[in-house]
């Protein structure tokens, strides 16, 4: 009798358990109906270990203090008043239609507007980008910003430190900003205690320990990478602080990267976003910065920055993407590290290939994740089906967030398109109108091509049921990966 209530008790707990989780996730105001269905099953299949990922990864949090200080910086608009750029000549965007109806979309989901007159300089890999970065801080007067999701105390990472203290020992304030996770070794190193020493401060971005598990979800990240020299000019793109051997997983290497550097009115806004994420980590407002005029660039590029992250507006990225899929008349170029979309992602992709859009995806052929490799490649027989080119890179690991269309339209930045990126973390992309420039990102993206194996659709549709199994299986999980 005793053994019998313990079991009755052992199910009314259980079933209890499952109720009020059940109740939580659909009660949720954020996520999507794939993502709540996708924990439910979760949970049923493995209800306790589900359970416990669901407590601790569940949820959409990033701390109280800085849910506060996001409410209180937002009431009053920014930490400092933003000078009127209504008048200044060459401001004005100059996009045509239909490409415009994207940025008017941009505009209503993002606390940015387009811009015109901004001179962009494509750096296509990490050795382009690391000389110009190394003399823009060397002739720093004022400030030098920067924001990383990974910083490595390497070659690569040497070398801006020492270009930073250098800077502040001449009275440039230097303020670094590094994701907690990604850049854990860094904050523990000797090469972080130097800087700080010389006058560099350097910030954790979101710590996370297991003993913050209660008050913060641990693996949401930010994952920007954002530099502001002098609030004139501005690197924003998908390369971290390291090498291209990237020590932590180096036998996929190289990590292919690319950057642009900004100068114009665009800046501002990078420097708007790096200050709101300095402020929400220290409390710490920067006079000033926000009441100079932009240097703007007669005939340059319309730009606008999509921020994008768990204190914003849900699936602002998300839908700007969706949207250059569906203005495309002719080119749709995609290259992106982890493919793993949504429905209505996916959806929008194969409508562009099915109505006549030349489309291509450029995936890397070995991927750091085994999971969400296998989750990618669960999508692919339907856009493959719908005639969307699927090539796979072999020369190292292509990190390169990039969207070119139609040669006029591009996108590049830190966002992949996963549901990490597209739902959870702090991302920060360019979306912009200029077919000079958008001409120079498609060549690098038909380089990346020159690189890459295409995957041949009959062949991929006729792969044996193991392989089948094993794509399908890990694609369940995409809307939790």
């Amino acid at each position: 009798m005793i053994h019998l209530l313990i079991i009755l008790s052992l199910i009314v707990v259980d079933a209890a358990i499952f109720i009020v989780l059940l109740m939580h996730i659909l009660l949720r105001r954020r996520g999507t109906s794939e993502t709540r269905l996708a924990w439910v099953v979760f949970i049923i299949l493995i209800p306790y270990l589900g359970a416990l990922a669901y407590l601790l990864v569940g949820g959409i949090y990033f701390g109280r203090v800085r849910h506060h200080r996001h409410i209180s910086l937002h009431a009053n608009n920014a930490p400092n008043e933003q000078p009127d750029l209504e008048d200044l000549p060459g401001m004005e965007p100059r996009t045509p239609s239909p490409y415009r109806r994207v940025f008017t979309l941009a505009e209503n989901l993002c606390p940015s507007d387009l811009l015109g007159g901004n001179h962009l300089d494509l750096e296509i890999d990490s050795e382009n980008f690391l000389k110009p970065l190394l003399e823009d801080i060397e002739n720093a007067t004022r400030n030098v910003h920067l924001l990383t999701y990974i910083y490595l105390a390497d070659d690569t990472g040497r070398q801006v430190a020492s270009a930073l203290r250098a800077a502040a020992k001449r009275g440039v304030h230097c303020r670094v900003l590094v994701d907690s996770m990604g850049s854990r070794d860094f904050l523990r190193s000797d090469l972080s205690r130097e800087m700080e020493a010389d006058g560099v401060q350097v910030v954790e971005a979101l710590p996370a320990s297991l003993f913050r598990i209660t008050i913060a979800r641990i693996d949401l990240r930010n994952h920007r990478k954002i530099v502001v020299i002098d609030n004139k000019i501005g690197y924003v793109g998908s390369q971290n602080i390291a090498d291209p051997s990237f020590a932590p997983k180096a036998k996929f290497a190289p990590w292919v990267d690319c950057m642009v550097r900004i100068n114009g009115p665009a800046v501002h806004d990078l420097q708007e976003l790096f200050l709101e994420d300095w402020f929400l980590e220290t409390g710490e407002t920067v006079e000033g910065l926000y009441e100079e005029l932009p240097h703007v660039q007669q005939d340059g590029a319309d730009v606008q920055i999509i921020a994008s992250g768990p204190n914003l507006d849900h699936g602002s990225f998300t839908m700007v993407l969706q949207s250059c899929f569906h203005v495309a008349s002719e080119e749709i170029i995609l290259t992106t590290p982890y493919f793993v979309p949504d429905v209505a992602t996916e959806t929008a992709l194969i409508a562009a290939a099915r109505r006549g859009v030349a489309t291509t995806l450029i995936l890397p052929a070995r991927n750091d994740s085994r999971l969400v490799s296998l989750a990618s490649r669960s999508h692919y027989e339907d856009i493959l089906r719908a005639g969307v080119r699927i090539y796979h890179f072999n020369a190292g690991l292509l990190h390169a967030k990039t969207l070119t269309v139609d040669r006029q339209l591009f996108m590049l930045g830190s966002a992949n398109l996963d549901r990490r990126s597209m739902e959870l973390n702090f991302e920060v992309n360019m979306l912009g109108w200029n077919p000079d420039f958008a001409g120079q990102l498609r060549l690098l993206q038909l380089s990346y091509q020159n690189d890459s194996t295409e995957i041949k659709g009959q062949e991929w549709l006729n792969a044996g049921w193991k392989r089948r199994l094993a794509r399908n299986a890990a694609g369940m999980l995409s809307p939790l990966l």
